[in-house]
């Protein structure tokens, strides 16, 4: 298997604080690349909808101060959830919790029932994605004046949405992420290449990541063909880290 990064996404659901944070800290110390956590505030995998759950950037604060290499960061941060100015104040304070490690990962959100849940209105699809295009905008303007600052604070845009989101990729985000399947990708990664030319962005500039779950191991060779550089696992509690030992 070819060289590339490592990272996993540890679900915050259907468990305990302890084991969360004793799985990143392991995580680190194993040496992976990057560790994340997704943004809902309920669980979204199949079982208990409303079973245990815990709130995505209150644990990124403390997986700043519990970790001390990996990056880190929301796979992905919903902009409808936060003032995007706010938002961006709470990645510049992570960031310098960190020493710099976040990954500032943004999208334009899809679960319906947490907009409804806590008060948000679910607008369409088109709403949603001229509301993301916003809020990055709101967001790159924030950053440079807060101070302190948090310097070289990289984000990333998930999504695969081939008329907005790959060009907001193109426009907007140091790393991309997507998933499956590994064709899929593929095609998906050339198109983003075609947006890079589009909006004249070198499309080697934007760092390329795919998400598999854990069960999806042993493929990860296909999404490295197709043109990620950078594999996230998914990982649910409990958070059993022996495929690690697999991927040497």
């Amino acid at each position: 298997m070819r060289d590339f990064k490592l990272g996993v996404q540890l679900q915050p659901e259907r468990t305990e604080l302890d084991p969360l944070r004793d799985a990143w800290r392991e995580l680190d110390r194993a040496g992976v690349d990057s560790i994340w956590v997704p943004d809902h505030f309920l669980p979204v995998s199949p079982g208990d909808p409303n079973g245990p759950n815990f709130e995505c950037w209150s644990l990124l604060a403390a997986m700043a101060v519990d970790t001390s290499r990996a990056a880190f960061g929301a796979l992905v941060s919903c902009v409808s959830y936060r003032n995007p100015d706010l938002l961006a104040d709470m990645a510049r304070t992570v960031s310098l919790l960190s020493g710099g490690r976040l990954v500032l990962g943004l999208g334009a959100g899809w679960c319906e029932r947490e907009y409804v849940e806590y008060g948000y209105p679910f607008e369409s699809p088109a709403v949603r994605l001229r509301e993301f295009e916003d809020a990055l905008v709101r967001i790159r303007a924030r950053l440079p004046r807060l101070n302190p600052a948090a310097p070289g604070l990289r984000t990333l845009i998930g999504g695969g949405g081939e008329k907005v989101t790959l060009r907001l990729v193109a426009e907007h985000a140091d790393l991309w992420n997507a998933f499956g399947p590994a064709d899929d990708y593929r095609r998906k990664n050339k198109l983003l290449d075609e947006w890079c030319e589009r909006v004249g962005r070198d499309p080697s500039t934007i760092e390329r990541s795919a998400f598999v779950d854990v069960s999806e191991v042993d493929r990860i060779e296909e999404f490295l063909a197709a043109g990620a550089e950078h594999v996230i696992v998914g990982l649910a509690a409990p958070y059993d880290l022996s495929f690690l030992d697999r991927l040497g």
